[in-house]
């Protein structure tokens, strides 16, 4: 029943739209000194989850080389 609840794609009254984005867009600079908003919002706010993010993709990698790299004898 979840899904009957969601807000339309693109709908500008999406609380996703009024919570988090205008304070990003407003207080980036003011609070972590970076220019750059992507780099702000990826560094400083969200920092952990794109550890885990990264973490994820780092062990993908590493499976698909390993397995890449084996020899059947």
């Amino acid at each position: 029943m979840t899904v009957i609840d969601m807000p339309a794609f693109g709908d500008p009254g999406a609380p996703a739209y009024h919570h988090v984005a205008p304070r990003y867009i407003a207080m980036a600079y003011k609070e972590t000194g970076v220019e750059n908003m992507v780099t702000a919002i990826l560094a400083n706010y969200r920092g952990y989850d794109t550890l885990g993010e990264l973490t994820v993709i780092f062990t993908a990698v590493a499976a698909v080389i390993s397995l890449l790299g084996r020899r059947d004898e």
